[in-house]
């Protein structure tokens, strides 16, 4: 490349040019590899019961082989989006390919919880570099307008189908083939991803004469995102009042507070704060955390209700939850036209709307309970809303974004996500127990102690998807996304450079 090269200028090699056909090609990679982080969120939750059996795992570290993956996941994923842009989005696409592939292995190996628990911190280290690497690159290829609309509502839907996917193939797996299985589904996955995306995934990255880094503020906001996702993760568990959860917090806090400071100083920052300038992008990641507090503690919470209350198998439990993702497919292509013909905020609202709403009608659910008659009509329509929220706010959190800054914005988009999920599952947890053991308490028998608090929690997970909707009004701008759903410019690029 050339040292004369602008700063801020994009250096492309073989993606340069790509035809329509390469272009939908290198996507099927990147949506695999997208597809299998997300749903080893959710994967593992219906096998839970049965790891701890096989593994001699006390309650207090099962919770672990779900809060390790998330602990990193969440907190690396910043600084994998940043990472991207720099050293090259192909080259740590194929690099968190292979932690996350090998660490599933490791994980479907594992026969003792000390070294699965480690194992899943690794897996979710390799989804923090996958993910924001994978967006930013369809990003990259796909223009601003029809194109990228499509592209993004196929991610959407993905993003908002993998989860429930996830329960479904985690029940299967765990009823027929082992709880191992579950893991070693994404050996063959990732290994075929891994050999495909040098021939047909595009490289590019921010072209600079000198690359410049800001390790303290990656070591600022990595630390302060780790410790806060694992102390509100642990607090169901540990307690909000105690020493521990109020220390751990208030350093999360002051590493996040001290990561600002630090990117308002420095040459080269990690995340330019300026990328905040946009109310859209603000608005689409606020939204986004609300998303995921509703979204991902409904699921958890819903789960535990079908297991603990209704006596569901694994396999049961996990098929339950396909009304919602067939009704989040099948919605899917409405939804992306909907944004594309200029009313993404109104999709947007909503979709949270209906999720919220949905939430809500579960909060019915006796001790009892029949499927048809109690949960399949608000899995249907939380299906049809994570459909219409997934898609405007992965659309709105890109919106106007410059090419080099792609990574940065998919990290943030992913990290406000996962952030809003640990929230929402731990208030969803702590309602839930709170409000079951003030029933037992009070003479209440288990199931309908259970049930009562699993409602309770059902009322937060409302409230939070519902406060989505106001959210979208007053930060979304319509005018901003409105040019970025309905631009047909092709704008120039660069041409390609040598790396």
């Amino acid at each position: 490349m050339s040292r004369h090269q602008p700063s801020g200028a994009i250096a492309y090699q073989e993606g340069h040019g790509l035809n329509q056909v390469h272009r939908w090609r290198a996507f099927t990679v990147l949506a695999v590899s997208f597809f299998m982080t997300v749903a080893d969120l959710a994967i593992v939750n219906v096998a839970l019961p049965t790891i701890g059996r096989k593994l001699h795992m006390p309650e207090s570290s099962l919770q672990w082989v779900v809060t390790g993956y998330g602990l990193t996941f969440g907190g690396f994923l910043l600084l994998g989006g940043r990472a991207a842009d720099l050293l090259g989005r192909r080259r740590l696409l194929m690099t968190g390919l292979f932690v996350f592939t090998a660490a599933s292995l490791g994980c479907g190996l594992a026969r003792a919880e000390e070294f699965l628990i480690p194992m899943r911190c690794v897996q979710g280290l390799g989804a923090a570099i996958v993910l924001p690497a994978a967006l930013s690159i369809v990003m990259n290829m796909f223009g601003e307008g029809a194109e990228r609309n499509k592209a993004l509502g196929v991610w959407g839907a993905i993003g908002a189908s993998g989860a429930t996917v996830g329960l479904i193939a985690g029940g299967l797996l765990t009823r027929y083939a082992g709880w191992q299985y579950i893991f070693f589904l994404n050996v063959p996955i990732g290994a075929a991803a891994l050999l495909l995306a040098p021939r047909v995934v595009p490289e590019s990255r921010l072209a600079t004469a000198s690359r410049r880094y800001d390790p303290f503020g990656a070591v600022a906001v990595t630390g302060g995102l780790s410790l806060l996702v694992y102390a509100i993760s642990t607090a169901p568990q540990a307690g909000w009042d105690t020493a521990r959860t109020v220390t751990l917090l208030a350093v999360s806090v002051a590493l996040l507070v001290a990561f600002v400071v630090i990117e308002t100083r420095v040459e080269a920052p990690l995340m330019p704060l300026r990328i905040f300038a946009s109310k859209t992008l603000a608005g689409a990641n606020a939204v986004s955390v609300l998303l995921g507090g509703s979204f991902f503690a409904f699921i958890f919470i819903g789960t535990l209700y079908m297991q603990q209350v209704l006596g569901y198998s694994a396999l049961k439990a996990g098929l339950a939850w396909l009304a919602a993702s067939l009704t989040s497919v099948a919605f899917a292509g409405l939804s992306q036209a909907l944004v594309t013909r200029g009313l993404a905020r109104l999709v947007m609202a909503a979709g949270m709307a209906m999720i919220g709403g949905g939430i809500l009608w579960a909060t019915q659910v006796p001790v009892h309970g029949h499927y048809w008659a109690h949960l399949a009509g608000p899995f249907v329509i939380v299906g049809v809303g994570t459909a219409f929220a997934f898609i405007p706010v992965s659309i709105a959190a890109l919106a106007g974004v410059t090419e080099h800054e792609a990574g940065l914005a998919s990290g943030l988009l992913n990290t406000s996500q996962q952030l809003g999920g640990a929230i929402g599952v731990a208030i969803a947890s702590t309602i839930a127990a709170t409000h079951a053991s003030t029933l037992l308490h009070h003479g209440a028998a288990p199931a309908v102690a259970l049930t009562g608090g699993f409602g309770g929690a059902f009322w937060a997970c409302g409230a939070i998807g519902l406060a989505a909707v106001p959210v979208t009004y007053l930060l979304v701008r319509r005018d901003e996304l409105a040019i970025a759903v309905t631009s047909t410019s092709t704008k120039p690029r660069p041409a390609p450079a040598e790396m």
